[in-house]
């Protein structure tokens, strides 16, 4: 199936962070928190200017691994992988 976002919305891939501390102790998945990071998987289109009425393409692309907010976003499922759907406004910067 394919998904494609509307507007100024992103479907981001989260990374998975390391199980394990530089002290080599491991954290069990119960106790981890969700990353922050991920990788951007589509884009919306952007969003309309109420001026012009022109679209204003997003900043961030397909492919680009991001950094978003704790509590950002909406949880959905496609084909049984997990994913995050996102306002880019959400989104805190790009690595590069």
């Amino acid at each position: 199936m394919k998904f494609r976002p509307l507007y100024d919305r992103v479907l981001v891939e989260r990374t998975e962070s390391e199980s394990k501390t530089s002290g080599g102790i491991i954290i069990p998945d119960t106790a981890k928190e969700k990353p922050m990071e991920g990788v951007v998987v589509a884009v919306g289109s952007g969003t309309r200017s109420e001026k012009t009425g022109e679209i204003a393409p997003l900043q961030v692309k397909d492919g680009d691994k991001i950094l978003f907010g704790k509590w950002s976003g909406t949880e959905i499922k496609i084909d049984g992988k997990d994913y995050i759907v996102i306002k880019e406004s959400d989104i805190m910067g790009i690595f590069g």
